[in-house]
């Protein structure tokens, strides 16, 4: 076998699967264990230490047997350890055991009596690997035929449908929160005034050839009025901006250019240009919108100041 597997060989093997062993059952998240828990460190390298210092002492071990043995001895443990496989006497042993074959010396005993053209029939035992694989067989299909036709277990097709509705159910819930996969009902409107420069920043990229940069309107309507041609809430111009204008009008979408994150805050900051009234603005289109309560950004009751009340008129 040291043939086969010699020292530069068994070292690193066995090595290699202490190391993945360890791998395996501890749990050390995304870092490789030795890193996560550096005492395993000590132990590997313990274990190199101890695997390397047998193979030393086997070394040494075999040279002293080896200058003990007499001519003779040393020939005769040459020639068997230089047999090929097929001629070791452990192969022979194990194929006798799975095939459970005669010499070709003992033929005569298996000999039926028949005979046609020459041929004559042996009668040899099957292989107990081809036995033992088909009573596996059998005890499969009585456990596959209770489990599945009696018991009424989850086919493939079953499985699959399953595992396809688990996981739509995750792709859903990943999608409520998932900032990059924003829809017009998902979005809200942005006055953080980080949200509100990154918009900006945006819009000065992309929207002023159209709208001007202070969004007064060139080829693009005029953004700061009360006047809007698909609506003026942060939902309307949000979907604007992602699906595009009309057909044959020239706003095209954006959203193969720009991700729904930022959408939302161009969309806000083209909301915060309401009433900047900019000088030789476009004049106005489309219908006037009337903001609604929803439209403006939730306060606490807290930052809310408190109303003042107006003092009763005495009467005399």
């Amino acid at each position: 076998m040291k043939k086969y597997f010699p020292v530069y060989v068994r070292v690193p093997l066995l090595f290699g699967l202490f190391y993945g062993a360890i791998e395996f059952f501890v749990d050390s998240g995304d870092k490789p264990a030795f890193i996560e828990y550096p005492s395993l460190g000590i132990l590997l390298l313990l274990f190199l230490f101890v695997i390397i210092a047998l193979e030393i002492v086997g070394n040494a071990a075999t040279q002293i047997v080896d200058r003990l043995m007499s001519p003779e001895e040393r020939e005769e443990k040459e020639r068997l350890e230089n047999l090929p496989v097929t001629e070791a006497a452990w192969y022979k042993n194990l194929m006798t055991r799975l095939t459970k074959s005669k010499p070709m010396e003992a033929e005569q005993e298996l000999e039926l009596n028949h005979e046609y053209d020459g041929i004559k029939e042996l009668d040899n035992d099957l292989p107990p690997w081809w036995v033992y694989l088909f009573y596996g067989t059998i005890i499969f299909g009585v456990v596959y035929l209770g489990k599945y036709h009696l018991f009424g277990g989850d086919n493939q097709d079953a499985e699959f449908k399953k595992e396809m509705a688990s996981a739509q159910l995750q792709i859903e819930e990943y999608k409520k929160t998932a900032p990059d996969l924003l829809t017009a009902e998902q979005v809200t409107l942005l006055t953080e005034p980080a949200d509100l420069a990154a918009g900006k920043t945006i819009f000065d990229n992309n929207c002023v050839a159209c709208h001007r940069a202070d969004g007064g309107g060139g080829i693009g309507p005029n953004l700061t009025d009360e006047y809007w041609i698909l609506g003026g809430d942060i939902k309307s111009v949000f979907n604007t901006i992602m699906e595009g204008g009309r057909d044959g009008k020239g706003m095209v979408s954006w959203k193969q250019q720009i991700k729904p994150s930022d959408i939302q805050k161009v969309a806000s900051y083209i909301l915060s240009l309401q009433g900047t009234n900019p000088a030789d603005a476009k004049a106005a289109e489309g219908d006037k919108y009337e903001a609604v309560e929803a439209d403006a950004p939730q306060t606490s009751a807290e930052e809310a100041p408190a109303a003042e009340t107006a003092p009763e008129e005495s009467t005399k």
